[in-house]
């Protein structure tokens, strides 16, 4: 006869417990989508295959909140209609009569700890490949859709009157690069072409190769190119949150902070300033001593000398955020350079200017270096002369001395204590280090406060589950909307204590383990509160 009790009331909890997750994923799926939508402007075909993939999402909320719903609205109506009192009228306890709703519990939060820990990371990183793995599609859709399309970086817009995306190719090309609110450079080409290439995990990388481009800079300096390739990152969104990573991946970071992405990024910037810095002051020791008077680099066909009455290198930038220039060493008081052929030692050109600089082309120490000059004279070897607005030379070598000072081996401890590599570090690196600590602490909080809401989150399903089961019985519903009331309680209570917990644990004037003793401490109240309410019910 148990069994049979047992059995008509979990087929009524699973019934209703269906029929809440199929309507509550209805209601959540629309809301899932508008993100992707308007930042990546995806396709109809593609929502549709995202949406496999945002499901394990949706299911996280979703079944906790079914659950209740269903325990509620079942044990509500079973008290309603007195089968309840039927039941412990022949003898049947209320604590055996709650199995079904335990079992449910128990399944639910099974499921959500698998999903929260395990399952959504995955879906959502396969949710980002998809949309990395359409960003042509996604390119010029947008273009022929609207005229325009800003890559995620928020670096690059790209303007066009005509997309061929079989071949490939943009006509009537404006390309405006922008860092922040700055725009920094205006191309404008007849036609350009578009290059994708997949690097790695970390990020797409999309390559304008505009023709016949003129080339406006913020300073208003103006250039006329055949070809000028223009390169943006269609970067991770999703992924490079610490909510989306799997357990083992959040263990991999906590042993590894380096591979976390937005880590790795601050820590590649302040190695790649710091490369500056230790360039700048290489070039002017070796200008003002008493050897050569010229410094030499190396380019892919040419060897470089270049000499300069002052070399200092720029400081970062801080106070605007979204301005990430690449680390840049200024050349001025008479640039002199001359460009030397690799083979024969041959005199190429001699250039001489009176402002110049040296920049990494990638914000990254290993990139290649950059150097330009500004409105300089030139004098070729055959004896022509005259002058040019700019003279760019692209792919130089940075010295391997300075490589070799900036090792990946233990580099992150090196970073945080930049005064121990380079004591002359300038004030703005030394603020990049500072914030690489608050970066590191920041995340390993972070970390902290993912893993015990998920697992509040997943053990509290159970406890949620047990207390709309026990409010049910008390209120004796039966309706809808009582049960949706009932049901919404302790979820809310739950819910605030967790986000209260994660934002005191992310916060860094407060100690981590104060945010995570508020996250439990809802859990511990809502089973007393379970444990009261039980015991009022077995004694009426």
């Amino acid at each position: 006869m148990v069994f049979t009790i047992h059995r008509y009331i979990f087929r009524e909890l699973l019934r209703v417990f269906v029929l809440a997750a199929v309507a509550l994923s209805l209601t959540v799926i629309p809301c899932m989508l508008v993100g992707p939508i308007q930042k990546f402007g995806v396709g109809p075909k593609q929502v549709v295959h995202l949406l496999g993939y945002f499901i394990p999402i949706i299911l996280t909320f979703v079944l906790p909140m079914a659950a209740l719903f269903a325990a509620a609205l079942t044990y509500g109506r079973f008290a309603y209609e007195n089968e309840l009192d039927a039941c412990r009228a022949s003898g049947i306890s209320l604590l055996t009569l709650i199995y079904p709703g335990l079992c449910l519990a128990i399944i639910v939060a099974i499921v959500t700890l698998v999903l929260s820990f395990h399952v959504v990371p995955a879906f959502v990183h396969r949710a980002e490949k998809a949309i990395q793995g359409n960003v042509k599609q996604i390119l010029f859709r947008n273009i022929q859709r609207k005229g325009y399309y800003t890559l995620p970086d928020g670096e690059f817009r790209i303007y066009a009157d005509q997309a061929e995306p079989t071949e490939d190719i943009l006509g009537g090309v404006v390309v405006i690069e922008s860092k922040g609110a700055d725009i920094t450079k205006l191309i404008t080409a007849q036609a350009a072409k578009i290059v994708f290439a997949d690097i790695g995990k970390l990020y797409n990388k999309v390559t304008v190769v505009a023709r016949q481009a003129y080339q406006v800079d913020d300073e208003g300096r103006q250039a006329y190119f055949q070809r000028l390739p223009v390169s943006g990152r269609f970067e991770s969104l999703l992924a490079d949150s610490i909510k989306f990573q799997k357990i083992d991946q959040i263990k991999q970071i906590k042993a590894d902070m380096l591979s976390f992405n937005p880590i790795r990024k601050l820590a590649l910037k302040i190695r790649a300033q710091l490369g500056a810095e230790l360039l700048a002051e290489q070039i002017a020791e070796t200008i003002a001593g008493q050897g050569t008077g010229y410094y030499q680099l190396d380019a892919a066909d040419r060897i470089i000398r270049l000499s300069a009455g002052r070399c200092v290198p720029k400081s970062p930038d801080l106070s605007r955020k979204g301005v990430d220039k690449p680390p840049t060493v200024e050349l001025t008081h008479t640039v002199r350079l001359s460009e030397y052929d690799r083979i024969y030692q041959n005199l190429i050109c001699h250039w001489e200017s009176e402002r110049g600089i040296l920049k990494l082309q990638d914000n990254q120490v290993s990139s290649p270096l950059e150097i330009v000059l500004y409105s300089p004279s030139w004098r070729h070897s055959d004896g022509l002369n005259g002058l040019a607005q700019q003279h760019v030379i692209k792919n130089v070598a940075v010295p391997d001395d300075i490589e070799e000072k900036l090792s990946s081996n233990n580099l992150l401890p090196r970073l945080l204590d930049i005064r121990s590599i380079f004591p002359a570090a300038s004030t703005g690196l030394v603020e990049l280090s500072d914030n690489l600590k608050k970066e590191i602490k920041s995340t390993t909080n972070e970390i902290s406060a993912e893993i015990h809401s998920r697992l509040v989150l997943g053990l509290g399903c159970t406890t949620l589950v047990l207390i709309a089961i026990a409010l049910g019985i008390i209120f004796k519903g039966g309706h809808l909307l009582s049960a949706f009331g009932t049901s919404a309680i302790p979820a809310a209570v739950l819910v605030v204590f967790i986000l209260a917990g994660k934002d005191l644990t992310k916060n860094p004037a407060v100690p981590a383990a104060t945010g995570i003793m508020v996250m439990w401490s809802g859990l511990v109240i809502l089973s007393a509160v379970a444990i009261v309410v039980y015991h009022r019910l077995l004694k009426t």
